[in-house]
C-alpha cells in the first residue's frame, strides 16, 4: 500500500529538503563520472601507456555496467527499499572510486570502473522513487525533481572542467578520489535525512532476462572495441557477434513469457514510444561519442592543455542547460517532431562542420559549432516528458527505467561505434605511411563524417513517430459524443 502523506512529522518535516539535497549529491556524482574522466584520458593513456582500445574500456566498462544493472537495480529497490539500495549504491559506488584513484595499471582502472558502474546502478533508479515519497505534494515534487534534474546538467558543465583541472595539475587519480569525501558526506547525510521505507513490493529480479542482457552488451562491446585488433574475420570477434545474436534472441523470448519482465515490450508497440526511445538513443549516441574523442582531438591534435580542453566544454554545456528549459515552449509552436527533428539535424550539422577543421584550427573556429550542437543537444533533453506523456501513469515508472537504459545503451555505442571507425581509419593511414598525429586526425574526422550520418537518420524517424495526431474528422466527432453547436470549439 502506498502512502500519499509525508513520511516526516512534526518539526522534522523540513528534513525532506536535506534528503533532496542527498539524492541530488549522490546522482550528480555518478553522472559526473560519465564526463570527469574523458578529458583526463590523454594524460592516463601516457602515463599507462595504453592503446585506444584501452581508453575506450576505460569509459565504456562504466557505462557497460550501469546500463546492464540499472533495471535489476530498480526491482532490487522493490524487494529491499529504496533507502536501503540507494545507501548501499552510493557506498559501493564510494569504495570502488578509491579503487580507481589508487589504480596501477589500465586492468585495475577497468576492473574499478565497472565496480563504480554496479553502484551507479542501484543509487540511480532509486532517486526517482525516493523524491515521490519525500514530496507527495505535486508542487514541491515538481520543484525537487527540476532541482535533481538540474545536476546532471551541472555535471556536463563541471566534469570536463574538473577532469583537466586535476589531471594537469594533480596526479589524474584525484579525478576519482574526489569522489570519496562527497560520498562520505553524502552518505552520511541520507542516512541522517531519508526515511525508511515500509512498502516495499517483493518481485523476481528476472534473472534469464538480466543475464542475456548483460551477456549480449559484453559481446557488442567487446567485438567493437577489439575487432581492429583482433581482425573482424577473427574466431573471437565473430563469436563475439553471433553470441550478441543469439544473446538478443534469448532475451527478447524470455521478455515475452515472463510474468514479470525486466522490460515491458509491449511499451514499443507505441509509435511516440518507439520513436521517442530512437531520438533519445541518437541524442546520447552524439552526447557521449563527441565528449570522448573530442577530448583527445582537443588535447593530441590542436595541443590544448587538459584546463584548456576541459573549460572548452563548458560553454556548451551551459547552453545546451538552458534551452533545455525552454524546450518544451519550442515544441508548444512547433510540435514535438519538428523540435526533435530540428535538434538533431542542428547536432549533425555541427558535427559535420566540425570534422571538416584542420590540424591549425584555433577555439574561436570550434566555439560556434559548439554552441550550434548545444542548441540541438538542448531541444532534445526534455524529450523524456514527451515521451511519458503519452503513456498511462500506471507505467511510467517502467517506461522511465526503459528510457534510461537505452539513453545508457546508445551512449555506449556511441562510444564503441565511433572507436571502432575511428580505429579502423587511423589503422589504414598509418599502412599507407601517414605520420600517427596525421592518422588519428584523419581517421577523427573521417568518424564525426559519419556520426553526423547516423544522428541525421534520426531527423525522419522523430517527424513520423512524433508527429501531432490528426483532429478528429466531424464524422468522429459525431460518433464520440453530441454534436456542439455550430461554431463553438472550433479551430
Amino acid at each position: 500500500m502506498h502512502c500519499t502523506c509525508t513520511p516526516y512529522s512534526g518539526g522534522a518535516v523540513e528534513r525532506r529538503w536535506w534528503a533532496l539535497g542527498a539524492v541530488a549529491l549522490g546522482s550528480f556524482m555518478t553522472y559526473l563520472d560519465n564526463n570527469v574522466v574523458n578529458v583526463a584520458l590523454p594524460t592516463i593513456q601516457r602515463e599507462m601507456g595504453l592503446t585506444l582500445s584501452g581508453l575506450e574500456w576505460i569509459a565504456s566498462s562504466y557505462i557497460l555496467v550501469f546500463a546492464g544493472l540499472m533495471l535489476a537495480g530498480g526491482r532490487l529497490a522493490d524487494v529491499f527499499g529504496s533507502r536501503r539500495t540507494f545507501l548501499t549504491g552510493l557506498a559501493v559506488f564510494t569504495a570502488a572510486s578509491v579503487a580507481a584513484g589508487l589504480a596501477a595499471n589500465g586492468a585495475m582502472l577497468i576492473a574499478a570502473r565497472s565496480v563504480q558502474g554496479v553502484g551507479a546502478a542501484l543509487l540511480t533508479p532509486t532517486s526517482l522513487a525516493l523524491l515521490s515519497r519525500v514530496f507527495p505534494d505535486a508542487r514541491e515534487r515538481g520543484t525537487a525533481v527540476g532541482i535533481w534534474t538540474a545536476t546532471g546538467a551541472l555535471s556536463m558543465a563541471l566534469g570536463p572542467l574538473t577532469g583537466g583541472f586535476i589531471s594537469e595539475n594533480w596526479h589524474w587519480g584525484w579525478i576519482f578520489l574526489i569522489n570519496v569525501p562527497l560520498g562520505i558526506g553524502t552518505l552520511a547525510l541520507g542516512a541522517w535525512a531519508l526515511p525508511a521505507t515500509r512498502d516495499r513490493v517483493r518481485r523476481s529480479l528476472d534473472l534469464p532476462g538480466l543475464a542475456a542482457a548483460t551477456i549480449g552488451l559484453f559481446a557488442l562491446t567487446f567485438a567493437l572495441i577489439e575487432g581492429e585488433r583482433e581482425g573482424w574475420t577473427s574466431p573471437p570477434i565473430l563469436t563475439a557477434f553471433a553470441l550478441v545474436v543469439v544473446s538478443a534472441t534469448t532475451f527478447l523470448l524470455v521478455e515475452r513469457r515472463s510474468a514479470e519482465p525486466m522490460i515491458d515490450l509491449s511499451l514499443f508497440r507505441s509509435r511516440v514510444f518507439s520513436g521517442g526511445i530512437v531520438a533519445m538513443g541518437l541524442w546520447s549516441f552524439g552526447v557521449f561519442g563527441i565528449y570522448f574523442f573530442s577530448a583527445l582531438w582537443l588535447q593530441n591534435v590542436l595541443g590544448f592543455t587538459p584546463t584548456q580542453a576541459g573549460a572548452a566544454f563548458v560553454p556548451m554545456a551551459l547552453l545546451m542547460a538552458v534551452v533545455a528549459v525552454l524546450a518544451q515552449r519550442v515544441a508548444r509552436l512547433l510540435g514535438d517532431g519538428r523540435t526533435v527533428a530540428l535538434g538533431l539535424t542542428l547536432m549533425a550539422g555541427a558535427v559535420f562542420a566540425i570534422s571538416r577543421l584542420g590540424a591549425g584550427a584555433g577555439y574561436t573556429d570550434i566555439l560556434p559549432w559548439f554552441l550550434v550542437y548545444a542548441l540541438g543537444g538542448g531541444l532534445l533533453v526534455p524529450l523524456t516528458s514527451t515521451i511519458l506523456g503519452t503513456l498511462p501513469d500506471r507505467r511510467a515508472g517502467v517506461a522511465s527505467g526503459v528510457i534510461n537504459v537505452s539513453r545508457e545503451v546508445f551512449g555506449l555505442l556511441g562510444i564503441t561505434v565511433m572507436g571502432a571507425i575511428l580505429t579502423a581509419r587511423q589503422t589504414s593511414g598509418l599502412t599507407e605511411g601517414l605520420p600517427a598525429l596525421t592518422a588519428f586526425l584523419d581517421g577523427y574526422r573521417f568518424t564525426l563524417a559519419m556520426a553526423a550520418v547516423i544522428v541525421l537518420a534520426g531527423v525522419p524517424i522523430s517527424l513520423y513517430a512524433l508527429r501531432r495526431r490528426p483532429s478528429p474528422t466531424p464524422k468522429a466527432a459525431d460518433e464520440e459524443g453530441p454534436k456542439e453547436p455550430a461554431g463553438v470549439g472550433s479551430a
